[in-house]
């Protein structure tokens, strides 16, 4: 750990006297509750775009053919107040309005509202990123490719709409939890290790690097366990989700479709236990990728699946599951303070701007987005599901990985899974002492500093 993260670290576990006091924000929770006839129902639906559908939002090579399908996996917990719906998806991000509709398309099959469901996306590249706001604003350029497809995404939630009812269906007891974990080894790594004496990011170490020089430095402050949560009918597990901290790209940008290492890891466990359905999510990985051990080769990819793989196994064998005794949902609502470079007319004029490259013009549209929608004060919904001591934890967006770690201090020993890249709509969260450091992350930031302290209080709450 290099002296600045370090600083931060203690820095921000020593806010947790005083976080709860920080902003005020809307929250709700429940008590714990018995849980006798607790049910889960597992689904999965297809999410892979058709031919010709922009990859991350426009700005890479559309969909030109498929490695391997995009997934729409998750679960219902039923039998205790409401139903809570859990889902993870093979997707770039889904930001804004579209997060609440697929929240809303999800809570409605399962017979719940839209605040006790969570949907976080996977982050791989080669894949859609879907903003409706910023789907409007580009569609106003005739020259720019679009956002999404917008007949193919109401397709989907129809998908979803019609795995969950059947899911429901066919629900089955749930009476143990476990928890477990596993050091992943030379998988991921810090993407801001490159500074000047002044602790400025000089450059960065992406999800790929063949920088010879990047590649020779440390990993860096990361969190290195992948942790598993399962739910378990009596001896039989029922649905495992593995939880790690990276951004989940080995190589994109080609057209091919693909859930890359994270998901084939993922299947590849799934193949191996066809009556367990086995979820991935991705932490505060929004200064973490794999590009100290990435050329962004097709072999790379294998050995990165590879390594996953062996880190869930290595996880599930520490699982030892005892009875469910107490269960609860909590959520809190988060209004992020805007980056004040952000100004809805120059966002215009640069979205208007000819002739620029895409990512110049369309970039904007997704800030304006998030501009306009603090402006209507539509809050971005965190939660988190209690089970006994342990709490999995849903996050927005793209957080640095500090964040997890002082999230994990707050937890002490009890046992704490994190999933960020839920509404997706703030993009990078840097922490607020990051800011001066600059670099790429905080460059395309969409939230001002001040998010931090109000996202750090909110977590708080939430798994306190």
């Amino acid at each position: 750990m290099n002296d600045l993260t370090r600083r931060e670290f203690v820095w921000r576990c020593a806010m947790t006297a005083g976080a709860a006091a920080i902003g005020a924000v809307a929250r709700a929770a429940e008590k714990p509750s018995g849980v006798g006839g607790l049910h889960i129902a597992t689904f999965r639906f297809d999410v892979s775009p058709p031919l010709g559908h922009a990859c991350c939002g426009g700005w890479i090579k559309p969909v030109v053919g498929y490695d391997d399908p995009l997934e729409a996996i998750g679960f219902v917990l039923l039998g205790v107040g409401k139903p809570i719906v859990v889902c993870a998806v093979d997707w770039t991000g889904i930001l804004n309005d579209a997060h609440l509709a697929w929240r809303a398309a999800l809570a409605e099959a399962a017979g719940t509202s839209p605040a006790r469901a969570a949907v976080q996306c996977v982050h791989q590249h080669n894949a859609p990123l879907v903003c409706f706001e910023a789907d409007r604003l580009v569609a106003t350029q005739k020259d720019l490719p679009r956002v999404l497809d917008r007949d193919f995404h109401a397709r989907c939630l129809d998908a979803g709409r019609a795995a969950v009812a059947e899911a429901v269906k066919r629900a089955r007891p749930v009476t143990h939890v476990a928890h477990g974990s596993a050091v992943v080894e030379q998988v991921a790594s810090n993407r801001r290790v490159a500074r000047d004496a002044t602790g400025k990011v000089l450059k960065m170490r992406g999800s790929r690097s063949v920088d010879a020089e990047l590649v020779a430095m440390p990993e860096g402050l990361i969190d290195p366990r992948l942790r598993t949560v399962a739910f378990y009918d009596r001896e039989k597990k029922v649905a495992a989700c593995h939880y790690y901290t990276t951004h989940p790209m080995s190589y994109y940008g080609d057209g091919r479709v693909s859930s890359d290492f994270c998901g084939l890891a993922r299947k590849r466990r799934q193949a191996d236990e066809p009556g367990c359905t086995h979820l991935y999510f991705s932490g505060c990985a929004g200064n973490i990728a794999a590009g100290k051990y990435n050329d962004g080769s097709p072999a790379a990819r294998l050995r990165l699946t590879e390594r996953m793989y062996r880190g869930i196994v290595a996880s599930e064998a520490t699982l030892r599951p005892e009875p469910v005794g107490a269960l609860s949902w909590r959520t809190e609502e988060w209004i992020p303070s805007v980056n004040p470079q952000l100004g809805a007319g120059a966002l215009r004029e640069l979205i208007d701007k000819q002739p620029v490259a895409p990512l110049a013009r369309m970039r904007p549209a997704f800030k304006l987005a998030l501009l306009e929608r603090c402006e209507r004060k539509l809050p971005v919904v965190l939660s988190a599901l209690h089970v006994n001591d342990l709490a999995l934890l849903h996050l927005p967006a793209e957080p640095f990985v500090e964040l997890q770690l002082v999230a994990q201090a707050f937890r002490g020993k009890r046992p704490l899974a994190v999933a960020a890249y839920g509404d997706c709509g703030p993009w990078y969260i840097p922490t607020a002492v990051e800011f001066p450091a600059g670099g790429y992350e905080v460059e395309h930031a969409f939230c001002a500093k001040e998010s931090d302290d109000l996202l750090t209080a909110s977590i708080r709450r939430l798994i306190s």
